[in-house]
Order: structure tokens, then C-alpha cells, then sequence
């Protein structure tokens, strides 16, 4: 019943349909309609084999009779079905890690133990940033381009940080034995020709294989840390106290050049006064010498007190001289006066 059904559909549609020896035959064009179905999904299948599109961080490498050709541009490109073959590469910077997982942050001591120049073990975390170049060699030149980049940058590090200290790696030598990685592995990469190119290399974490020895070096680097804020403000004090001091100098020297002036000055108006005045003795020498004995009295005297005792040493009188003291003076001038 279900055959008739069937057929009696194709009957309605105008086709006919004929019973021989008791049974349904089909009808005569079924063939033309698989066919037909047939025809549509191979042109649907030649279509899609026939276009493929380039996304902007994506090239393509289209694979002719075993030829590898670079495609770059983005968009939709064009390729000859069931004979070229497109395999697409990501173009854009990607990652991995050396010494720890990026999944579960975990650290992996078979990659970050290492050994240093003075033979001390020292943990050290790496992150390698990649991109590719040439997406034919990426492809063909090796089988796995980027576990060969993984362990020569192994290599590399190893190499570089058993020429350094336990204490650069920890401290203060990062940054350099970051540059020396990275130039040693775009060295390598260089000679293998691998088709894809290192973008950078940084250290994440560097600390030393034990709790024990870790805050021994967080020690040490808190005593440089002192060490070198000490020596900073060390050198600030220096830069405050060196121009008072130059100044303080300055002024020291200017003193001493004004009281060298003044007391020369004073010696020469001393050597003038005592010209003049051998001038004068020499013409006058008696009263010249009257007048020099009475000046230095003048100037010695008011500075004495004459004490005058009794005859017996029991009664003392104190006379001071200021008193008399201008009556000398008077006389000397009038004596003065008169020669």
C-alpha cells in the first residue's frame, strides 16, 4: 500500500503509471530527477571548494600539485577545486610560557631550576612572545616550529643566566639578561630559518629554590635598598653643604683680603708717621724727645693708680692719677708751646 501511495503521487502530478504482472512499476523519469539532485550538490560542493576567505590576522598558503605559495591579502580569494589546497596560519603574536603553567600557575621546576655562575639554584620564570613571518616555512620548513622555538629558548636561557650571578638574576640584572636572551635566540631562529619570529622575552619571576634562602635574598636586597637611599641622601647633603661651604669660604677670604688692605694701610701711615716725626727730631731732637716721653705718659698713666703709705706702714692712701692727670697735660703743652 505504501509503494501505491507513492506512485499514485507521481500519477497526479501528471506522470503516468503502469501495472505489469501485478505490480507498480516507477515511472519512467525518476533517473532525470536524481540526476538533477545530483548535478545541484556538485555544483554546491565546486562552489564551496572553489573560494576561501582571509581573515586580517590570518595568511594562507595555497598548495598547488605540492608548489606552497603565500596568499596575505585579506578577503575572498579564488582556488581550483579538488586540485589547490588552502591551509590557513594565525598571524597574530602569541605565547608560552618556560617554567610555569598558564593554566594553572604552577610552577614547573624541570624548566625554572637553574644553576648560576657561583654555583647557586635559583627558580626562574619565563614568557615567550612569538608571531610568524613567513607562513610557507612556518608550515613546511619543520614539523613543529614552535617546540623548536620552546627549546632553544631553553637554550638560551640556561646559557645566559649560568653567566650571571644569583644575585643579578634576582636583583639587579634582569633587564640585561633579558636582552641577552633575546638576542641569542633571534641569533638562533636566524640560522634554523623556522619561518616564524620572536616579538619578546621577559622574566616573570626569579626567587630562589627555598623559603630559607628567599628571605635571605629579601634581605639583602632590603640592605641595598637602604644601602642606596643612604647613599642618596648622602650625596643630597653633600650637594646642600658644598656651596655654604664654598660661600662660608668666600666670605673667610674677602675678611682676610680687607684686614690684609687695613693693616697694610695702617703700617704705611705708621711709616709716614714716624718719617715725619724723625724729620722733626732731627731738627728739634731734645724737645722731639720731651714730647715723645710726655705722649707716652699720656697714654700709660690714666691706666696707674699710686698707692702712697705712711711713714710707719700702717696707713694707706689710694690717690688715682686721673684727676691729675690734666694738669699734666696742660703743662706739656705749655712747655710744648714754648719750644
Amino acid at each position: 500500500m505504501a509503494e501505491e501511495n507513492v506512485f499514485e503521487r507521481f500519477s497526479s502530478n501528471g506522470k503516468s503509471k503502469s501495472k505489469k504482472g501485478g505490480k507498480i512499476q516507477p515511472p519512467k523519469n525518476i533517473g532525470k530527477i536524481i540526476l538533477a539532485i545530483v548535478a545541484v550538490i556538485a555544483v554546491v560542493i565546486l562552489i564551496s571548494q572553489s573560494t576561501y576567505t582571509i581573515r586580517e590576522q590570518e595568511q594562507a598558503v595555497l598548495v598547488t600539485f605540492g608548489k606552497a605559495e603565500a596568499v596575505t591579502e585579506a578577503g575572498l580569494h579564488f582556488k581550483i577545486p579538488f586540485i589547490q589546497q588552502v591551509k590557513k596560519v594565525n598571524t597574530t603574536i602569541q605565547g608560552f610560557s618556560i617554567g610555569y603553567s598558564t593554566d594553572s600557575n604552577e610552577s614547573n621546576s624541570d624548566e625554572s631550576l637553574m644553576i648560576t655562575s657561583d654555583y647557586n639554584f635559583v627558580n626562574v620564570d619565563f614568557f615567550v612572545e612569538y608571531r610568524v613571518s613567513d607562513p610557507v616555512k612556518a608550515l613546511y620548513a619543520s614539523e613543529e616550529p614552535v617546540e623548536i622555538l620552546k627549546k632553544v629558548s631553553q637554550s638560551c636561557i640556561r646559557n645566559v643566566i649560568g653567566s650571571y650571578t644569583v644575585d643579578s638574576v634576582l636583583t639587579t640584572g634582569k633587564n640585561e639578561i633579558q636582552a641577552q636572551i633575546k638576542e641569542n635566540i633571534v641569533a638562533k631562529l636566524e640560522e634554523r630559518d623556522l619561518g616564524i619570529q620572536l616579538v619578546n622575552i621577559t622574566i616573570q619571576d626569579a626567587e630562589p629554590p627555598t623559603e630559607e634562602v628567599m628571605q635571605a635574598f629579601k634581605a639583602v636586597e632590603t640592605a641595598k635598598q637602604e644601602s642606596e637611599t643612604a647613599v642618596n641622601n648622602a650625596n643630597k647633603y653633600r650637594n646642600e653643604q658644598i656651596p655654604a661651604a664654598e660661600a662660608e669660604a668666600d666670605r673667610i677670604i674677602q675678611e682676610a683680603e680687607a684686614d690684609k688692605t687695613e693693616r697694610i694701610n695702617e703700617a704705611s701711615a705708621e711709616i709716614a708717621r714716624f718719617n715725619a716725626l724723625y724729620e722733626e727730631y732731627i731738627k728739634y731732637p731734645e724737645v722731639t724727645k720731651e714730647r715723645m716721653f710726655y705722649e707716652t705718659m699720656e697714654d700709660v698713666l690714666p691706666e696707674l693708680t699710686v698707692i702712697i703709705e705712711s711713714g710707719n706702714g700702717q696707713t694707706q692712701t689710694i690717690v688715682p692719677l686721673n684727676p691729675l692727670f690734666g694738669t699734666v697735660t696742660s703743662n706739656i703743652n705749655a712747655q710744648n708751646g714754648e719750644g
